[in-house]
């Protein structure tokens, strides 16, 4: 066989990574979701642990992130999630002592003192009972939920009904109730059924924990928006010298905007990814309404599209926002280098209007530059010439510095001349 890749068994395992558990009537199925941070999702394997070690079973792996074991009559499905914690137990009761005023729980094998240090905030927590065709006809589903705001549909064809109020009861949790119909599902297929509805309470859930986060944001955004509308127009009217003031006050609500921007993109994200999943689960489902009532999924798409609304329209404003806050920054900074640029280029001119000036000071003087260069160089001929009449000179010292004269000042004015051209030339054909 040729090499294999490192994850290969790893991604071929995510297909059967969380299956869903077999499921037959009459069962009670008990869903809790803890929100959990890094350090709490790591105690929550802790936690499961010890569940495990009080039933004389072994340890979770480290690493693991899901597991399904059998706790007595009680079966445990244990998931761990990037932002939460799921534990589910489900466990089948006697249907003849069913009482809907006090129903059988998935809780009745788990101890208290653990399930009130589950490690987390409690997001989720419901009661979900599968229960046989025969009590939806004795009107059950009114007696376990709130008649006045029950909703329901029929599942799969209507092999299944299911109905839920969307309410928190006196013990904490909500509820659910699935029946299964006259053609009764497989386990398999009503296991993957109670998955999708408990899967739809979760992420429901899960996706409006960005609506506290977008109400907030929302005023601070109005604030932000009316602070850069005032320096829009502040920017328009300013003086020169008022700009880099404006800049600075520019430049630190962009670092505002952008910190905002920063810790609230992740959540958003993660809701819009909730919602869509809630969307999935939804139409996984299948459903088709009963006479009378709202189905799950038009209650859930009505009850949940303006926090859904409301959180891609903070997202917007944000992005929106800081696009602003950078194209008003960027004008202002361009702004503000055009006017340096200039100021530069006037310093660069009048340094070059004082060499010029330097240079016709000098030439006016190069009278004086000529006399004094011919003097200290006929001075130097004086010199050679007294040398030069022990060697058989013919003239006289001071006849040779005299001839000599003359033709020193004409060579020092040419030398001058031809020097101080080069550097007219060279100022004329430097711009401004």
């Amino acid at each position: 066989m040729p090499q294999t890749h490192p994850q290969r068994t790893a991604l071929h395992n995510e297909l059967h990574a969380r299956p869903p558990e077999p499921v037959a009537p009459p069962l009670a199925v008990t869903h809790i979701v803890m929100a959990a941070q890094p350090q709490e999702r790591a105690a929550s394997r802790e936690h499961l642990g010890r569940l495990l070690h009080d039933h004389h079973l072994p340890a979770p792996d480290e690493g693991i992130t899901h597991l399904r074991t059998a706790l007595g009559v009680t079966r445990l499905r244990w998931e761990l999630h990037t932002e939460f914690v799921s534990w589910t137990f489900s466990q089948p009761f006697d249907l003849a002592g069913f009482n809907a005023n006090a129903p059988p729980t998935g809780l009745r094998a788990v101890p208290e003192d653990w399930l009130a240090t589950l490690p987390g905030q409690q997001l989720v927590a419901i009661h979900l009972w599968v229960l046989p065709p025969q009590l939806r006809e004795d009107l059950l589903a009114r007696e376990l939920l709130h008649e006045d705001t029950v909703v329901g549909s029929s599942l799969l064809h209507g092999q299944l009904e299911a109905y839920t109020d969307f309410a928190i009861h006196a013990d904490g949790f909500s509820r659910m109730a699935v029946y299964a119909g006259s053609q009764s599902s497989s386990p398999r297929v009503l296991g993957r059924l109670v998955q999708h509805l408990l899967e739809i309470d979760t992420y429901r859930m899960a996706a409006l924990l960005g609506l506290p986060m977008a109400r907030e944001s929302a005023a601070s955004l109005g604030e932000a928006e009316r602070e850069l509308a005032e320096l829009a127009g502040a920017i328009r009217e300013a003086a020169r010298e008022e700009e880099p003031q404006l800049l600075d006050r520019l430049t630190r609500l962009a670092g505002e905007v952008e910190s905002r921007y920063a810790a609230t993109h992740s959540r958003f994200s993660a809701s819009a990814a909730y919602f869509e999943l809630v969307d999935q689960r939804v139409r996984e489902i299948d459903e088709s309404p009963i006479p009378g009532l709202q189905t799950i999924g038009e209650f859930i798409e009505r009850r949940m599209s303006p926090a859904r609304a409301t959180c891609a329209w903070v997202a917007r404003r944000e992005n929106a926002l800081s696009e602003r806050v950078s194209r008003i920054s960027n004008l202002l900074r361009t702004r503000v280098e055009i006017e340096q640029q200039e100021g530069t280029q006037a310093l660069l001119s009048a340094m070059n209007k004082r060499m010029s000036l330097q240079l016709k000071l000098q030439a006016t003087v190069e009278g004086l530059s000529v006399a004094a260069i011919t003097y200290y160089a006929a001075g130097l001929v004086s010199y050679l010439a007294r040398g030069a009449v022990a060697l058989g000179w013919p003239l006289k010292p001071d006849m040779t510095a005299a001839v000599a004269v003359p033709l020193i000042a004409l060579g020092v004015w040419a030398s001058m001349r031809r020097m101080h051209h080069k550097l007219f030339q060279m100022e004329d054909r430097t711009p401004d």
